[in-house]
Parts: C-alpha cells; sequence; structure tokens
C-alpha cells in the first residue's frame, strides 16, 4: 500500500484566492491534515498562476507582473540547443504559496501534495507565445522534468520524512481533439509518461484535468492518480477505469464543484457520487476497487472563490472523504445495485 494514500483521503487542486500564504497553508493543513495541498496565489501575485509559474525561469521567456509572457523565440532555441534552458530557482513570487507552506510543514513526516503544470499545458503556452511547436513542447518538457526534481528535493530539505504526491495539472488535455491542436496523441502519451517518470523521488504522481479529454490517453502514461471532476466521468471507459483501478491506480475525484457558489448540502453530492460510481459498476467496472480507491478533491482550482467559500469546498471534500472511508468499510453498501 502506498503509505501516501488510503481511502477518502482528501486533497485540493491547489490553486486558492488567498493572498496571505500563512492563511492559505494553516487552512489546508486545518481542513486535510492527511494530505495538504501546497497553495498556489495568483491573487496574491499574478506571476503565481499556472502558466506564469511554469515559465518563470526558461530562458529567452519573461514572465511580466500580469502574469503574461514576452517571448525572446531565437533566444528559446539557442538555450534549447545548448542544453541551458531552465533556472530552478524556486522563489517569491512565483513560489510564495509553496515556500510559505514549506516553512508550515517543517519537519513533517505525513505525507503532502504538490503540483506543477504540466508540459501539454506548458507547451502550448509557448507555442501560442510564439515558440514554433517541436522547440515549445520540447523546451516545456525539459521544464517540467527540473522544475518538478527541484520541488521535491526542496520538500526533501524541509520535510525529509514526509512521502509527496506530485499532481501535472494538465488543462490544455480537453483540447487535444481539436483539429488545430498541434500534437498527436502518442506525443501526448509520450509527453506525459517522461514527466510522470522524471517525478521518481515522488510517493506517487498524478494527472488532473478539468475539462473533458481522452482519458486513455492519460490511463495509458500510467500515473498513479487520475484526477478529474465528477460530472465528467462520463467521459471515461467502464472497462478502461477498471483496468486502471486494478493495476493499482486511483482516482481523486473532484466531488465539489467549482464553477459555482459552494453549496452546503454535502449529502446531495455523496448521492451524485454514488450515481457516478453505480453507473460505471453497470458499465463494466469493478465495484470494490472504485470505492476503496477513492481520493476527493474539489473538481478545479479554487482561486476563483472568496476565501470563506474556498475553505466551505475543503470542507465539503474532508466530509465526502469521511463517507468514502465509512462505505469502504460497510456491507450493507452495495453500489449498482
Amino acid at each position: 500500500m502506498n503509505p501516501a494514500l488510503s481511502t477518502g483521503v482528501a486533497t485540493s487542486i491547489g490553486s486558492l484566492p488567498h493572498t496571505d500564504p500563512d492563511a492559505a497553508a494553516a487552512v489546508v493543513l486545518d481542513r486535510h491534515p492527511d494530505l495538504p495541498a501546497a497553495p498556489q496565489l495568483p491573487a496574491r501575485s499574478a506571476r503565481e498562476g499556472m502558466i506564469a509559474q511554469a515559465a518563470h525561469g526558461i530562458a529567452g521567456v519573461t514572465v511580466l507582473d500580469d502574469g503574461s509572457l514576452r517571448v525572446d523565440v531565437e533566444s528559446v532555441e539557442e538555450a534549447l540547443a545548448k542544453g541551458i534552458p531552465v533556472d530552478v530557482s524556486l522563489r517569491p513570487p512565483e513560489h510564495g504559496g509553496l515556500l510559505r507552506f514549506l516553512e508550515h510543514i517543517e519537519g513533517r513526516q505525513a505525507p503532502v501534495k504538490i503540483q506543477l503544470t504540466g508540459p501539454v499545458t506548458l507547451g502550448l503556452a509557448l507555442a501560442r507565445a510564439g515558440v514554433a511547436c517541436r522547440p515549445a513542447f520540447a523546451m516545456a518538457s525539459e521544464a517540467v522534468h527540473v522544475r518538478g526534481r527541484a520541488m521535491l528535493d526542496l520538500v526533501a530539505r524541509h520535510a525529509p520524512g514526509a512521502p509527496v504526491v506530485v499532481f501535472l495539472d494538465e488543462p490544455s488535455l480537453a483540447v487535444v481533439d481539436h483539429p488545430g491542436f498541434p500534437l498527436p496523441a502518442y506525443a501526448v502519451v509520450d509527453m506525459l509518461t517522461a514527466a510522470l517518470a522524471s517525478l521518481h523521488g515522488a510517493s506517487a504522481t498524478g494527472v488532473h484535468c478539468c475539462g473533458p479529454t481522452r482519458w486513455n490517453l492519460v490511463f495509458e502514461a500510467r500515473p498513479d492518480i487520475l484526477s478529474l471532476p465528477v460530472a465528467l466521468a462520463g467521459g471515461v471507459e467502464p472497462a478502461a477505469l477498471g483496468a486502471f483501478l486494478g493495476s493499482g491506480g486511483w482516482v481523486a475525484w473532484g466531488a465539489v464543484p467549482t464553477d459555482a457558489p459552494v453549496s452546503d448540502d454535502v449529502s446531495f453530492l455523496w448521492r451524485r457520487l454514488l450515481g457516478v460510481w453505480s453507473d460505471l459498476v453497470r458499465g463494466g467496472c469493478p465495484s470494490l476497487p472504485l470505492r476503496e480507491r477513492a481520493l476527493v478533491t474539489p473538481a478545479c482550482g479554487l482561486a476563483g472563490h472568496g476565501p470563506t467559500q474556498a475553505e466551505r469546498a475543503l470542507v465539503l471534500a474532508a466530509q465526502l472523504g469521511d463517507r468514502m472511508r465509512e462505505q469502504a468499510t460497510s456491507r450493507r453498501l452495495t453500489i449498482g445495485a
């Protein structure tokens, strides 16, 4: 059993609306004590947004104060050719939330979660900023590999006994079937596979996408955890999910919606999740691993909410996790009955 994962553990995707990094660290440690996620705080600085944070330190790329990128294409390609493409320094403002979080967990031995922008999403952002397709994705892959290792090394210096879960945040997987998407499917799988393999110091790795995508591509990349909103579970093939769970995979169910004000009705969210599980079981996904290899999160990041609403979403995720643990040990609940 992976020491970082157990049924019903609640965590979050990363982004929070706070401008005070101490308050952000405190709330995730309080509400998700088993697997707190290092906060990303784009409201504190636009340079801490997911693209700005990921592009920081790439040779030839300047991150502006509004979070946008200014790219010197020749410098990017020259740095890539010379093998010196990325400065992996982790410092404010780009990593202010992470750095303060690490101060709060000094010496911790229980699991923690960190996240970074994945290579597909970063590569697409560089291509949109003017870099040609091939060097854009090559640079993005290199940046993710070295930045991920630097983040793991930094966590280990602060909390050497803590198992670390790392998610690649890949919202751009939602456009892989768009006619203008610049990569074939096999290249997407190869990039994800290589990025996950580069995180060899992690206790577990995951891929998060908050939009509909070809989930089989994620399965092919072999993360330990698939992270997706419950609302998108209908796009997952039950047999493929069953095979993923049967090979040791986990699902982080984004069971608390983040695209509207946060409800107080945990029972409604629980019934909705059970309904999704029932549909998957009827489609051929085995029931036992479905309910036992389950984590819970808000559906996506919470930067668009106010601090009070964001904390409520974290609380609801924790409450759903409690129900997951209860039903996993109860013989009275039969999914799909």
